[in-house]
């Protein structure tokens, strides 16, 4: 790990995670007809920390409506892996007829991964509103044209690099590492 150079320390992490709170509290209020799907897995933790947040600033606790989605077989790759693809469990106990949904996913890089997510919540139902939010927008390697709505950060980062959001067991330990190809598989 200690190869990745640190491009966010746990104290702006936390400030980023805090800033993303405040938007979310602005823009949906009491939630009201709206709920979180993290895409699984690390869209999952990221929005776990958000929801944690949003309930300890505000009287939402236990009110938002929370899911986690895996995308596994609608990516356009699936079948291309030398490797197995590790499922992780959809859980989606409701309707998104009718909702508006914040996507939230660690890093949006080719967009390929959010494409899979947007056909795969069109299962649960046709969605008022889609809104994405993701940790980091790796904006110049983009291959589809997604955006996010809300951003933690943007990074600019040759191809070859990788972004990896690293979550510690406390806040502290929270971070954002970017590797060089050859260091890609930490």
């Amino acid at each position: 790990m200690a190869s990745g150079r640190v491009i966010l320390s746990p104290s702006k992490f936390n400030f980023v995670l805090e800033r993303l709170t405040h938007q979310l509290i602005e823009n949906y209020g009491d939630f009201d007809n709206t709920c979180i799907v993290g895409i699984q897995e690390k869209g999952v933790r990221l929005s776990q920390n958000l929801i944690k947040l949003l309930e300890s600033k505000s009287d939402l606790k236990n009110k938002i409506e929370f899911g986690k989605l895996d995308i596994s077989f609608y990516r356009d790759d699936f079948r291309l892996r030398d490797q197995p693809i590790k499922v992780s469990p959809t859980d989606l106990e409701f309707s998104l007829e009718g909702k508006k949904v914040i996507l939230i996913d660690d890093v949006l890089y080719s967009g390929r991964t959010i494409q899979a997510a947007l056909a795969a919540l069109q299962d649960f139902g046709r969605p008022l509103k889609v809104e994405l939010l993701v940790m980091v927008d790796r904006r110049f390697n983009r291959q589809l044209p997604i955006h996010p709505d809300y951003t933690g950060i943007v990074v600019d980062a040759l191809d070859e690099a990788y972004v990896r959001v690293v979550w510690g067991d406390d806040k502290n330990d929270h971070r954002i590492r970017i590797f060089s190809a050859e260091n890609r598989k930490v």
